[in-house]
C-alpha cells in the first residue's frame, strides 16, 4: 500500500495565495475595482518584501538630464544636441525632452484618452480584459501576474501598433483616436532620437532608421489609482526595459523613480515634456556605450490616479539578422567593434530573447547578464 501524502504548510499557502490571485483576476475589474470599492488593506499577494521597498534615505537633488529640442534643424546647435543627449544615454539611461515635435494638445488628449477608458465601469472594461500578450488590444492588472513574486498596484491597456497593427475597431472606442494618433507622434519622436543616438556614436547618418528600430511598437496605458498601503507594495517593481527606447508621457502626479549609482531619483514631470530611456537593446546594439537603467515607480499615495502611458520601440523580427542555419539573431553593431573596443557581449538568438521577456517576471538586464562577455561597469 503506498504511503498517503499530505501538503506542507508551505504547500497550503502557496495554493492559497495562487487561488487568491485567479479569484482577483476573474473580476477582471483591476486594482482600480479594488481601490474604488474602498478597501482598507491590499490583498497578501499585492505585499512585496521589505528589501525591495526600500526608499531613498537621501533627500536627493539630482534630476535626470532636461534636453531641449527647439533648435534642432539648426546647424549651428545640433552638434551640442547630438553631445548632450549622448551624454545623458551614456550616464543616466534616462532624459526628459522638451519642445519636441508633438503638440502638448496631443499629449493632453492622449492622457485624458487613457484615464477615461481606466475610469469605465468593470463591465464595460472586461471584454478588453484577457491574458493573451504579443498581439491585439488586451487590457489587464499586472501582466506578469502569475509570473512575479508580488502584484504591483496598476492596470494596463496594452495595444500593439507594429509590425501587425492591431485593427481600430479592436481598440477600444474610449481612446481609439488618441492611441493610433499616438503612435504616429511617438514614432515621430522616437526616430529623431534615435538618429541623434547614432550620430553620437559616430554611426552614418539614418543608420538606425535603416535598421528599423522602431519597426516593433507597444502602446501601453498604464493607471497607478489610488492605493491605501502604498508602504506595503509597489506601483511596478524595480527593472529594465528589453526594448530599444521606449517614449513615455504621464500626467502630473510623481511616482517614477530611476536608480542612479545606488540612489533612487524622483523623476519630476514637466509639462509638455517626454521622457525617454534607454532599454536593453540598444546597451546590447550599443556595445555598452549606452545604459539601460533600472527604474520603477511607487505605490499611488494620492487620491488622484497617476497616468502614464508607454511606447516600447524595438527592432522588427524582418530586420534580426539571419544565421546560415535559418535562426534570427542580434548583437552589437560591427561598425562599432574594433580591436580596442571588441564586443562585449554574444550574438543571441530571437527566441532567447523571447523566452527570456516571456517566461518570467519583470527584473532587470537578465538577458544582458545571460550574453555578457566582458565585465563593465553597467
Amino acid at each position: 500500500m503506498a504511503p498517503t501524502t499530505t501538503a506542507t504548510p508551505a504547500t497550503d499557502l502557496q495554493e492559497q495565495r495562487m487561488k487568491s490571485i485567479k479569484d482577483f483576476d476573474e473580476t477582471k475589474a483591476g486594482v482600480k475595482g479594488l481601490s474604488d470599492s474602498g478597501v482598507t488593506a491590499i490583498p497578501s499577494f499585492f505585499i512585496h518584501p521589505t528589501e525591495s521597498l526600500t526608499k531613498s534615505s537621501s533627500k536627493s537633488t539630482l534630476s535626470i538630464p532636461v534636453i531641449d529640442l527647439s533648435q534642432l534643424h539648426s546647424d549651428d546647435h545640433k552638434p551640442k544636441i547630438i553631445e548632450q543627449i549622448h551624454h545623458a544615454a551614456k550616464t543616466w539611461g534616462f532624459f526628459q525632452v522638451i519642445n519636441h515635435s508633438s503638440p502638448i494638445s496631443v499629449l493632453e488628449e492622449t492622457i485624458t484618452a487613457i484615464k477615461t477608458f481606466h475610469e469605465q465601469p468593470s463591465e464595460v472594461k472586461a471584454k478588453y480584459y484577457g491574458r493573451e500578450e504579443g498581439r491585439g488590444a488586451m487590457y489587464a492588472s499586472n501582466n506578469d501576474l502569475y509570473r512575479s513574486k508580488a502584484a504591483c498596484w496598476h492596470d494596463s491597456l496594452q495595444v500593439w501598433m507594429a509590425p501587425e497593427a492591431t485593427a481600430e475597431e479592436e481598440i477600444p472606442e474610449a481612446c481609439r483616436r488618441e492611441v493610433v494618433q499616438w503612435d504616429r507622434h511617438a514614432k515621430e519622436v522616437a526616430e529623431a532620437v534615435l538618429e541623434l543616438l547614432g550620430l553620437g556614436l559616430g554611426l552614418e547618418r539614418g543608420k538606425f532608421k535603416d535598421l528599423d528600430f522602431c519597426g516593433t511598437r507597444v502602446f501601453v496605458g498604464h493607471i497607478y489609482p489610488y492605493c491605501p498601503q502604498p508602504d506595503l507594495t509597489m506601483g511596478i517593481t524595480s527593472h529594465t526595459d528589453p526594448s530599444m527606447i521606449t517614449v513615455l508621457l504621464q500626467n502630473q502626479i510623481q511616482g517614477l523613480q530611476v536608480k542612479h549609482g545606488e540612489e533612487w531619483v524622483d523623476v519630476e514631470p514637466l509639462h509638455g515634456g517626454l521622457i525617454i530611456n534607454i532599454g536593453d537593446m540598444l546597451q546590447i546594439v550599443s556595445n555598452g556605450e549606452y545604459k539601460s537603467v533600472e527604474h520603477r515607480v511607487l505605490a499611488n499615495s494620492n487620491r488622484e490616479s497617476r497616468i502614464s502611458i508607454v511606447m516600447f520601440m524595438n527592432l522588427s523580427h524582418s530586420t534580426w539578422k539571419e544565421s546560415a542555419e535559418g535562426g534570427k539573431y542580434y548583437g552589437p553593431l560591427p561598425e562599432l567593434l574594433t580591436p580596442e573596443n571588441p564586443p562585449v557581449y554574444r550574438d543571441f538568438t530571437l527566441q532567447e530573447y523571447l523566452d527570456n521577456f516571456y517566461t518570467k517576471g519583470l527584473d532587470s538586464k537578465s538577458l544582458i547578464d545571460k550574453i555578457t562577455l566582458i565585465k563593465r561597469d553597467n
